[in-house]
């Protein structure tokens, strides 16, 4: 793989820009929530619970509201009966759909690479 030379400076911003971005990505569940709602238009609570393998109720509650306020995801609550809660990436979030399915061909390519699959 060929190395990306930078200036100093430049190759400083990149890594500040990277941790960034790791802020607000970070711990276990987030990538994998915002992948499901990268591949439904909109979920429900319980449909995000069964999407992500191994997340609480309480986990999930937390990561969706850390999601929110950092403008990546929208809630919605339906006024029927009972009350129905959606979430939806927004506009913002949206523009994670690449790299997420980039990280999912590499996910793909890397099992292939360890197991053999």
């Amino acid at each position: 793989m060929e190395e990306i030379k930078c200036p100093n400076n430049e190759n400083k911003m990149q890594i500040m820009a990277v941790q960034d971005a790791m802020d607000i990505l970070n711990g276990k569940w987030k990538i994998s929530i915002i992948a499901s709602l990268c591949h439904h238009n909109k979920r429900r609570f319980s449909d995000i619970l069964s999407d992500v393998n191994g997340i609480s109720n309480k986990m999930l509650s937390k990561e969706l509201k850390d999601l929110e306020i950092n403008k990546l995801a929208k809630r919605t609550v339906l006024d029927t009966h009972p009350i129905t809660v959606e979430y939806t990436l927004t506009e913002y979030g949206l523009s994670l759909q690449t790299i997420i399915s980039q990280l999912a061909n590499w996910g793909t390519e890397h099992r292939k690479v360890i197991i053999g699959e």
